[in-house]
């Protein structure tokens, strides 16, 4: 329940992000923009929410999120409504837009959504451990070992 909780408020901001920005640059009509914010809810909420996320952290999911967005954007753009110089433009908008709101998003994920043992299926930095220990002279611990076999 959970995940389509998620899953619902990732639709719903791509969907305004989207219906926000493309018509400004391109002819985008309702049923494509729809069909565009089902396509990106679903790739970006695999790849960088359950994928990424939990195994290389917050900044590199969004990037990648922002990565992705921008590429489907782009390429949906170019399949669905036409070719055009204003076509990138809209797609780096985007990207920028849904990255803006995944940093947020992201956050929400890790506390609310992902389970503990889908967390340490990540590799975190926190995990990792630094061992400090003083070296002893081993010469030194033979020594006191005879001394005291001797006493």
């Amino acid at each position: 329940m959970r995940h389509l909780k998620a899953l619902g408020i990732k639709f719903t901001v791509i969907a305004i992000v989207l219906y926000s920005i493309l018509p400004l640059f391109l002819t985008a009509g309702l049923g494509e923009i729809f069909f565009m914010s089902v396509l990106l809810t679903g790739v970006t909420y695999i790849i960088g929410d359950l994928f990424i996320l939990p195994r290389l952290g917050y900044f590199s999911a969004t990037v990648a999120d922002f990565v992705l967005v921008t590429f489907l954007v782009w390429i949906l753009s170019v399949l669905f409504i036409g070719t055009g110089p204003a076509i990138f433009a809209s797609a780096l908008s985007v990207g920028f837009g849904v990255a803006l709101t995944e940093a947020i998003f992201h956050i929400y994920m890790k506390e609310k959504v992902l389970t503990d043992t889908e967390l340490d299926k990540g590799f975190y930095r926190a995990h990792m451990q630094t061992e400090i220990a003083e070296e002893e002279d081993i010469h030194a611990l033979n020594n006191k070992v005879k001394r005291d076999e001797n006493d």
